[in-house]
Protein backbone atom coordinates (compact mmCIF):
# COMPACT_ATOMS: atom_id res chain seq x y z
CA UNK A 1 0.00 0.00 0.00
CA UNK A 2 2.91 2.36 0.50
CA UNK A 3 3.74 2.35 -3.22
CA UNK A 4 0.61 4.27 -4.44
CA UNK A 5 1.14 6.91 -1.76
CA UNK A 6 4.68 7.55 -3.07
CA UNK A 7 3.34 7.97 -6.60
CA UNK A 8 0.80 10.50 -5.37
CA UNK A 9 3.50 12.40 -3.50
CA UNK A 10 5.73 12.38 -6.60
CA UNK A 11 2.87 13.65 -8.75
CA UNK A 12 2.09 16.39 -6.25
CA UNK A 13 5.76 17.37 -6.02
CA UNK A 14 6.06 17.41 -9.81
CA UNK A 15 2.87 19.43 -10.11
CA UNK A 16 4.12 21.83 -7.47
CA UNK A 17 7.45 22.22 -9.27
CA UNK A 18 5.67 22.95 -12.55
CA UNK A 19 3.58 25.59 -10.77
CA UNK A 20 6.82 27.03 -9.38
CA UNK A 21 8.26 27.09 -12.90
CA UNK A 22 5.31 29.11 -14.13
CA UNK A 23 5.71 31.56 -11.28
CA UNK A 24 9.40 31.96 -12.09
CA UNK A 25 8.51 32.60 -15.72
CA UNK A 26 6.33 35.48 -14.61
CA UNK A 27 8.74 36.82 -11.97
CA UNK A 28 12.29 36.04 -13.16
CA UNK A 29 12.50 35.25 -16.84
CA UNK A 30 16.28 34.82 -16.92
CA UNK A 31 16.31 32.27 -14.07
CA UNK A 32 13.33 30.51 -15.62
CA UNK A 33 15.24 30.12 -18.90
CA UNK A 34 18.27 28.65 -17.14
CA UNK A 35 16.06 26.30 -15.13
CA UNK A 36 14.17 25.11 -18.20
CA UNK A 37 17.43 24.44 -20.06
CA UNK A 38 18.71 22.43 -17.09
CA UNK A 39 15.48 20.43 -16.93
CA UNK A 40 15.65 19.64 -20.63
CA UNK A 41 19.31 18.64 -20.50
CA UNK A 42 18.69 16.34 -17.55
CA UNK A 43 15.74 14.69 -19.31
CA UNK A 44 13.18 15.82 -16.73
CA UNK A 45 10.56 16.57 -19.35
CA UNK A 46 7.69 16.13 -16.91
CA UNK A 47 8.96 19.18 -15.00
CA UNK A 48 9.39 21.44 -18.02
CA UNK A 49 6.99 24.36 -18.36
CA UNK A 50 5.93 23.17 -21.81
CA UNK A 51 3.39 25.88 -22.61
CA UNK A 52 5.79 28.71 -21.89
CA UNK A 53 8.75 26.96 -23.56
CA UNK A 54 6.68 26.47 -26.71
CA UNK A 55 5.56 30.10 -26.59
CA UNK A 56 9.16 31.30 -26.23
CA UNK A 57 10.34 29.14 -29.12
CA UNK A 58 7.61 30.57 -31.35
CA UNK A 59 8.58 34.09 -30.27
CA UNK A 60 12.20 33.32 -31.06
CA UNK A 61 11.28 32.26 -34.59
CA UNK A 62 9.32 35.51 -35.03
CA UNK A 63 12.32 37.43 -33.77
CA UNK A 64 14.59 35.81 -36.36
CA UNK A 65 12.11 36.72 -39.11
CA UNK A 66 11.99 40.25 -37.70
CA UNK A 67 15.80 40.54 -37.95
CA UNK A 68 15.55 39.57 -41.61
CA UNK A 69 12.84 42.16 -42.23
CA UNK A 70 14.79 44.87 -40.40
CA UNK A 71 17.94 44.17 -42.37
CA UNK A 72 16.08 44.32 -45.67
CA UNK A 73 14.28 47.50 -44.61
CA UNK A 74 17.54 49.36 -43.93
CA UNK A 75 19.26 47.97 -47.04
CA UNK A 76 16.43 48.90 -49.41
CA UNK A 77 15.95 52.29 -47.76
CA UNK A 78 19.55 53.19 -48.55
CA UNK A 79 19.19 51.92 -52.11
CA UNK A 80 16.10 54.06 -52.60
CA UNK A 81 17.90 57.13 -51.26
CA UNK A 82 20.90 56.37 -53.47
CA UNK A 83 18.76 56.19 -56.58
CA UNK A 84 16.52 59.12 -55.72
CA UNK A 85 19.14 61.65 -54.63
CA UNK A 86 22.47 61.06 -56.36
CA UNK A 87 23.57 64.57 -55.44
CA UNK A 88 23.38 63.69 -51.74
CA UNK A 89 25.21 60.35 -51.82
CA UNK A 90 27.63 59.78 -49.00
CA UNK A 91 30.16 57.06 -48.18
CA UNK A 92 28.04 56.15 -45.14
CA UNK A 93 25.28 54.96 -47.48
CA UNK A 94 27.74 52.58 -49.13
CA UNK A 95 28.95 51.36 -45.73
CA UNK A 96 25.38 50.81 -44.58
CA UNK A 97 24.48 48.87 -47.73
CA UNK A 98 27.55 46.67 -47.31
CA UNK A 99 26.81 46.07 -43.64
CA UNK A 100 23.18 45.16 -44.27
CA UNK A 101 24.21 42.74 -47.01
CA UNK A 102 26.60 41.07 -44.55
CA UNK A 103 23.86 40.88 -41.92
CA UNK A 104 21.47 39.39 -44.46
CA UNK A 105 24.03 36.68 -45.31
CA UNK A 106 24.69 35.95 -41.62
CA UNK A 107 20.98 35.72 -40.82
CA UNK A 108 20.36 33.20 -43.61
CA UNK A 109 23.53 31.26 -42.77
CA UNK A 110 22.37 30.93 -39.17
CA UNK A 111 18.73 30.28 -40.03
CA UNK A 112 18.51 28.75 -43.51
CA UNK A 113 14.88 27.88 -42.81
CA UNK A 114 14.11 31.57 -43.45
CA UNK A 115 15.13 31.30 -47.14
CA UNK A 116 11.62 30.32 -48.31
CA UNK A 117 10.31 33.48 -46.60
CA UNK A 118 12.67 36.09 -48.08
CA UNK A 119 10.07 37.40 -50.53
CA UNK A 120 7.58 37.76 -47.69
CA UNK A 121 10.18 39.56 -45.57
CA UNK A 122 10.99 41.97 -48.40
CA UNK A 123 7.29 42.58 -49.06
CA UNK A 124 6.74 43.36 -45.39
CA UNK A 125 9.86 45.55 -45.15
CA UNK A 126 9.42 47.62 -48.30
CA UNK A 127 6.61 49.97 -47.17
CA UNK A 128 8.68 50.97 -44.14
CA UNK A 129 11.83 51.32 -46.26
CA UNK A 130 9.90 53.61 -48.59
CA UNK A 131 8.57 55.69 -45.68
CA UNK A 132 12.03 55.98 -44.12
CA UNK A 133 13.57 56.98 -47.43
CA UNK A 134 10.84 59.58 -47.86
CA UNK A 135 11.43 60.94 -44.35
CA UNK A 136 15.21 61.05 -44.72
CA UNK A 137 15.19 62.65 -48.16
CA UNK A 138 12.23 64.91 -47.37
CA UNK A 139 10.66 63.78 -50.62
CA UNK A 140 6.99 62.82 -50.79
CA UNK A 141 6.35 59.07 -50.58
CA UNK A 142 4.86 59.03 -54.08
CA UNK A 143 8.32 59.95 -55.42
CA UNK A 144 9.26 56.35 -54.61
CA UNK A 145 7.82 53.26 -56.28
CA UNK A 146 4.83 51.76 -54.48
CA UNK A 147 6.33 48.28 -54.94
CA UNK A 148 9.95 47.31 -54.42
CA UNK A 149 11.73 48.14 -57.68
CA UNK A 150 14.71 45.87 -57.05
CA UNK A 151 15.33 42.29 -58.08
CA UNK A 152 17.17 40.11 -55.58
CA UNK A 153 20.31 40.33 -57.70
CA UNK A 154 20.23 44.13 -57.34
CA UNK A 155 19.58 43.99 -53.62
CA UNK A 156 22.42 41.59 -52.95
CA UNK A 157 25.00 42.30 -55.64
CA UNK A 158 24.53 45.66 -57.32
CA UNK A 159 27.76 47.61 -56.98
CA UNK A 160 27.84 50.90 -55.10
CA UNK A 161 31.12 52.70 -55.52
CA UNK A 162 32.81 55.72 -54.06
CA UNK A 163 33.21 57.31 -57.50
CA UNK A 164 29.45 57.97 -57.39
CA UNK A 165 29.68 59.90 -54.14
CA UNK A 166 29.53 63.65 -54.42
CA UNK A 167 32.89 65.09 -53.54
CA UNK A 168 32.76 67.10 -50.35
CA UNK A 169 34.46 70.47 -50.30
CA UNK A 170 36.85 71.10 -47.37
Amino acid sequence: MAEPARKDEALLASSSERASNRARYEDDFYSWLIQQADLLRSGRLEDVDLDHVAEELEDLSKSEFGKLQSTLRVLVMHMLKWDQQPEHRTPSWIFSIREQRRRYARILAGSPGLKPRIDEALGDAYPDARDWASDETRLPPDEFPSECPYAWEDILERPFDFDSVKKQRP
